[in-house]
């Protein structure tokens, strides 16, 4: 959302209240003097819009393009291309600074369109890992911007870069999606709150403790997809005093059950609680379970089912994708404090530190270690975001493609006897779920009908399921020197169980007669129906958070 300078409307992106499944986000106008928004033609799937400083023009994303279009509506012009849009700021000196990319820098565009300019790259070396959320200072000089040290990042800081020298500096920790008032004030997000902070702006310095004066502000923190955590808070401030917001805080972690659920899809509880579950691994024992949570913390726990003992493995940092060895002694797992998670790997117990496998500048995620213990198969993302697999030495440590490999390609198993690989890929016009020869090339087979990820053997090797939507399907295949592959059929069809990508978010037990799975809780949409307003609410900022200067 963003208002006027004088005050005297917003604009805000929005669905219809009944969306089908091909409803579209528009940009809205809600004038002070009108009781109802008005859409804005020109910005049919638009969102993330922001303002020109004189109120004639309305800019937003929309279909890869950061367009604008008048307040009025009309034709949009483009004015550049963005993958999406992390945040976007019109100057005074009539460019626009934005950021394109969830791993990106801050870049400048002209307001009338042409080719952007790099301003920013993030500091690898100080754990930035990407720039976002820029709000242009009324000096025409500088920019406040938001800094993220990781995907998942839900302690950002804030920063003020010099356009004219291009460097920048600190100046919050924990605090993200902060803009200036004109009371001498910067106001940002932290954890779901609104702050304030005394700001010189001659300076360019913070001088006074920052001090909560919003409570429940919603904030896209804590969310599950990367791209969603965005760090941007639903608030906005003009300056003739208003303050626009929505209440809702950071997003809640979910309160999911760890279940068995037999091939008829019948559910049995494991555990006694519940929390984010993700991905969960049973160990070669079948006695433990592997897993990561999803959410305000992301660590890996090793729950005990005969003992009802849950175990966390992971301290700092996050964890996730854990993958037992071969002899049930460790877990490999996803790791990262900045940056992309890499592969790392613990004794099962804790009782070793950590030790990382493979540096890359790419997320990797384990996925299947073959029954000799020597070859891991894990999947990568290349810098445009393409999955695919790749296989590591777990000797050597040494990384290799495997096979024939390509992009688009996802959860990787290999079989009991560690003769056959299954997999997804989307090589196809959707995701099949194929099975080929390991080590060495040989004959691929599809073995799904029509669309199908997360493919799970069975222990014995002599099933094959995997998964489609909300039903589970099995194969019946034989395994060793040839592969043959039987007819699928539809186990069951029930929704409510926990998906992931690019790693199945399932296992089996070991008899094969249940599934070890994820039960999502019902929670209900909760849609954003309200904004409030607050007039004046400069003089209240002042009582709350004096500056020591007249203004």
């Amino acid at each position: 959302m963003a208002v006027s300078s004088d005050g005297s409307f917003i604009v805000y992106s929005a669905i219809p209240e009944n969306p089908g499944l091909q409803a579209r986000p528009q940009i809205y106008l809600r004038r002070l003097s009108q009781m109802d928004a008005a859409p804005i033609a020109g910005t049919e799937g638009g969102i993330s819009p922001f303002l020109s400083p004189d109120g004639r023009w309305v800019g937003c994303w929309t279909g890869g393009k950061v367009v604008k279009t008048s307040v009025e509506g009309g034709v949009p012009t483009t004015l550049c291309d963005a993958s999406l849009l992390f945040g976007a700021s019109w100057g005074s000196d009539g460019s626009i600074v934005y950021s394109p990319q969830a791993a990106s820098g801050l870049y400048r565009v002209s307001a009338d369109g042409g080719k952007p300019e790099a301003v920013t790259v993030p500091d690898k070396a100080k754990e930035e890992y990407s720039h976002r959320l820029p709000h242009c200072l009324p000096d025409g000089k500088g920019v406040l911007f938001t800094i993220t040290r990781e995907p998942w990042d839900d302690q950002p800081r804030v920063a003020v870069l010099d356009l004219q020298t291009r460097n920048w500096q600190v100046l919050i920790e924990d605090a993200g999606d902060a803009s200036y008032v004109p009371t001498g004030h910067i106001v940002f997000l932290r954890q779901g709150s609104l702050m304030a902070a005394p700001f010189d702006l001659d300076e360019v310095k913070i001088t006074g403790q920052p001090v909560p004066v919003v409570a429940n502000v919603i904030q896209a923190i804590n969310s599950t997809s990367s791209v969603h955590n965005t760090c941007a808070g639903q608030f906005a401030t003009s300056d003739s005093g208003w303050l626009i917001y929505v209440t809702g805080g950071a997003v809640r972690d979910l309160e999911n059950s760890l279940v068995w659920v037999d091939h008829e899809g019948t559910t049995q509880p494991i555990t006694s609680f519940k929390a984010p579950f993700h991905i969960p691994r049973l160990a070669p024992d079948g006695q433990r379970i592997g897993y990561s949570t999803i959410g305000s913390e992301c660590r890996l726990h090793v729950y005990d089912i005969a003992r009802g003992t849950d175990s966390p493995l992971t301290g700092e940092g996050k964890g996730s994708y854990p993958v037992w060895t071969a002899d049930g002694r460790q877990l490999i797992f996803s790791w990262w404090k900045s940056g992309l998670p890499n592969l790392h790997w613990p004794a099962a117990d804790g009782s070793s530190p950590m030790e990382r496998l493979t540096t890359g500048e790419y997320t990797q995620c384990p996925a299947s270690v073959t029954p000799d213990g020597a070859t891991l198969v894990f999947v990568g993302t290349d810098p445009a975001g393409d999955l695919g697999l790749r296989l590591l030495d777990l000797q050597s440590r040494g990384v290799t493609p495997p096979l024939n490999a390509r992009s688009g390609e996802a959860y990787p198993a290999f079989s009991p006897d560690g003769r056959w690989l299954a997999y997804a890929s989307d090589a196809s016009a959707r995701e099949e779920v194929y099975v080929r020869s390991f080590p060495n090339p040989g004959s691929k087979w599809k073995l799904s009908l029509e669309g199908g990820t997360e493919p799970l053997w069975a222990r014995n090797g002599e099933q094959l399921y995997y998964r489609f939507q909300d039903q589970v399907w099995a194969v019946n295949v034989r395994t060793g020197a040839a592969f043959t592959p039987g007819k699928p059929r539809l186990l069951f069809e029930k929704p409510g169980y926990r998906r992931a990508s690019p790693l199945a978010c399932w296992d089996i037990s070991l008899d094969g007669r249940h599934f070890l799975m994820v039960k999502l809780e019902e929670r209900k949409p909760e849609p954003v129906t309200e904004v409030i307003l607050v007039q004046n609410w400069l003089d209240e900022l002042k009582r709350l958070c004096p500056t020591g200067k007249n203004r």
